[in-house]
């Protein structure tokens, strides 16, 4: 067992003391309650900046459940990119106002409506689609808005299971036609997609080749990356050098898949080092800067350029076979230590507020998740 799978576990299943002392066992909590339970939630009535437009409101939520309701308890959520964007309203998708924040999280069932037969008390939850609100202790909603998931994983995984890893598994399983020793090539491979792709690529036998940018602590970074199941880890500097053509030559083959997160000279780069019918696949851009494709590569080595959108994949496969699989495949992985999230700081929803201006602050190399444990 490596030393960031040991840690991981210990923290998760046990105890975390980062920004209040949070217990983390989380089965049968919160049951003493009579007729309702009050709930506290983190809104906001009009898109812009989330330092200034959320803010907390409580209110009773009635124990008396309507047939096809559900009443959750959250665990924890944590607080993504996507959650920023949608609350500033430069995401894609817009809630209808006023709305609770958070995409993602975890929460335990307390009670079920008489028609819901899919779920009953005490099992794990997570949201079906985006834009369930997740920054909140409790929720009542319809049984098909709520996922189970399992319960006999850390809670941490299981509350940010839904964007990371899910896109990290969809795109190497649905793009480029890889088979184990095949070569991916990746940039912002620190970032929380990066290293599931790292893990999973790992998992299915995959070789990776992972562009970061230099920093002071670039050795240590390369290090934990390498634990992870990195096979090449090389600065953005690095990628353009003739050195980075002889790692590929190194390797006998060149990468058949590139994910592209930042978009600019990086995704120009990636596009560079593709294999001949190669595919990029865009996920994100972090520069805000456009994708630039050399006509060459289009005309000479046929590479295909495409975006994924995992929240847009959920919505077309909301009960497709294949997501059940993948959550399937992906919580193995996680019971095998061969899957953990990136190093995380835990704030009590309670300090919501620190936790996005944190978050908001730029890269800091540890995700900002909410826990709600502590709530009573």
């Amino acid at each position: 067992m490596s030393k960031i799978c040991a840690k991981y576990i210990f923290r998760t299943l046990f105890r975390i003391q980062e920004h209040g002392s949070t217990n983390a066992t989380f089965t049968n909590v919160h049951r003493r309650y009579a007729s309702s339970v009050n709930s506290m939630s983190v809104v906001y009535n009009e898109y812009g900046n989330p330092n200034k437009v959320l803010k907390t409101e409580n209110c009773q939520l009635s124990k008396c459940l309507q047939a096809d309701e559900v009443l959750v308890k959250m665990l924890m959520a944590p607080v993504n990119p996507s959650d920023i964007n949608m609350v500033e309203g430069t995401y894609f998708m817009k809630p209808k106002l006023p709305a609770v924040a958070g995409n993602e999280g975890v929460g335990e069932v307390l009670d079920v409506g008489t028609n819901v037969k899919s779920l009953k008390t005490g099992d794990w939850v997570i949201p079906n689609q985006a834009g369930f609100g997740t920054w909140r202790t409790h929720a009542v909603a319809d049984y098909p808005r709520l996922r189970k998931i399992s319960n006999d994983i850390p809670p941490l995984s299981a509350a940010t299971i839904v964007v990371n890893p899910s896109t990290a598994y969809r795109m190497l399983k649905d793009f480029g036609n890889l088979k184990p020793g095949d070569v991916v090539i990746q940039n912002s491979a620190n970032s929380a997609v990066g290293q599931s792709v790292i893990q999973i690529a790992k998992a299915w036998n995959l070789r990776t080749i992972n562009i970061v940018r230099g920093r002071d602590n670039l050795d240590d970074l390369v290090e934990q990356l390498k634990q992870l199941g990195a096979t090449h880890v090389v600065t953005e500097e690095f990628s353009r050098t003739p050195e980075m053509k002889e790692l590929i030559k190194s390797l006998g083959a060149a990468p058949k898949l590139a994910l592209n997160g930042v978009g600019g000279k990086s995704a120009t780069e990636l596009l560079r080092h593709l294999a001949s019918k190669g595919v990029m696949v865009t996920y994100g851009g972090m520069s805000r800067q456009p994708v630039v494709v050399p006509t060459g590569v289009f005309i000479f080595k046929e590479v295909t350029a495409v975006g994924y959108w995992n929240s847009q994949w959920n919505i077309e496969n909301d009960t497709s076979p294949e997501r059940d699989t993948m959550f399937e495949e992906l919580c193995d992985m996680i019971r095998e230590c061969k899957l953990i999230p990136p190093p995380c700081e835990i704030f009590e929803l309670e300090n919501y507020s620190e936790a996005v201006r944190s978050a908001m602050e730029g890269f800091q190399g540890k995700k900002k998740v909410l826990s709600m444990q502590d709530f009573q």
